[in-house]
């Protein structure tokens, strides 16, 4: 007899006794138990990783909340609240306007408004210089950093490509939409522009003025003043013939006076 078939009449002997037997663990309930809890929460993980970006939880705009009380998911900024990079704590470097102490500062919007109806008046008819430089009082009469060439080069760039199109290359008022019948704005070589200080200037690419809309959103603070000591290049490159100019670093409004022998002199206040 061979040995398989001696090993087939011993199991049949033994019966279920001997197939019971086997030389594996066996597995406890618990640990079954926990293989499932860990397979399902791999699947749970799995699931979530795929989840579209659509489906994340957010309001879109204008969209209602049952969770606030007055309804709306747009929550308000907290009072007080700047954005980075905002603060401004600089007044004359963005806005043009001369520092006021503190105690000034909570009648500014009826001084902005008196100063509009002022500037309004200047616009439409010339006046005296004392009278036009006492319309600009809060108008800064020097630019809050020094102007270097490069800074001048700068505002060349900025003014070639947001105000030559209407003031024209020269500062005229010959530009190219101007030819075209848009309204003729005023020279900067004009009296009253030449002795008006730098503060005026930022004041009306910041705020607009008669038919020039608002520039702020296209012109940095930084490229208005470098704007402003481009046009204060313009005016003195069209001063009258034999004027000699002085120019200060951080320049003014130029100012055209007779010397000695009636020769014309340039300064900057």
């Amino acid at each position: 007899m061979s040995n398989s078939e001696t090993r087939d009449r011993e199991m049949e002997r033994k019966g279920d006794g001997a197939k019971a037997f086997s030389p594996r663990r066996p597995v406890t309930p618990s640990l079954r138990l926990f293989i499932l809890l860990l397979t399902a929460h791999c699947l749970l993980l799995t699931s979530a990783c795929r989840q579209d970006m659509q489906n994340q939880p957010k309001y879109r705009p204008y969209r209602s909340s049952g969770f606030f009380r007055d309804e709306l998911s747009g929550r308000p900024l907290v009072e007080g609240t700047v954005p980075r990079g905002y603060l401004r704590s600089d007044r004359e470097f963005y806005t043009g306007k001369k520092n006021k102490p503190v105690g000034l500062q909570g009648a500014t919007g009826i001084q902005n408004a008196a100063t509009t109806q002022q500037n309004a008046a200047v616009q439409n008819a010339a006046g005296k210089s004392g009278t036009q430089r006492a319309t600009y009082a809060d108008d800064v009469d020097t630019f809050p950093f020094p102007i270097t060439a490069e800074t001048v080069n700068r505002g060349q760039e900025r003014y070639q490509i947001f105000c030559g199109v209407c003031h024209g290359m020269t500062g005229y008022g010959d530009g190219m939409i101007v030819r075209r019948g848009f309204r003729l704005p005023p020279s900067y070589h004009d009296d009253r522009l030449r002795q008006a200080p730098v503060g005026h200037f930022f004041d009306v690419m910041t705020n607009g003025w008669g038919a020039m809309p608002s520039y702020a959103a296209q012109v940095t603070p930084e490229d208005r003043w470098a704007i402003i000591a481009y046009i204060r290049a313009l005016q003195l490159s069209q001063m009258p013939a034999g004027s000699t100019a002085q120019v200060s670093e951080r320049g003014g409004s130029p100012r055209a006076s007779k010397g000695v022998n009636n020769q014309t002199t340039v300064t900057q206040k």
